[in-house]
């Protein structure tokens, strides 16, 4: 199986990333996913909901293995948080 390379700057990835989530998958996953990882594929919009950013990344690459995964922690603002959880305000 071969890696996947960046088509695009970080930026850009970024931006696509969260332009598709916000307008086309968000409503979709939002309701009853609180807390699961998205992984999305910036060039065709498909996606993948399950616990974590591994295995939704892996079902994404199944299906599209040339995607360009962008990850989203439905309902928080960042996939992944640093630090003791008693420390978050």
């Amino acid at each position: 199986m071969t890696t996947p390379r960046p088509r695009y700057s970080i930026d850009e990835h970024a931006r696509r990333g969260i332009a598709l989530y916000e307008q086309h998958v968000r409503t979709q996953v939002e309701t009853d996913n609180r807390g699961r990882v998205v992984a999305l594929d910036v060039d065709t919009g498909s996606f993948e909901v399950t616990d974590d950013t591994l295995a939704a990344s892996q079902r994404l690459l199944a299906r599209h293995p040339d995607a360009q995964i962008w990850c989203v922690r439905i309902g928080h603002p960042a996939v992944h948080r640093f630090g003791s959880p008693l420390l978050v305000g």
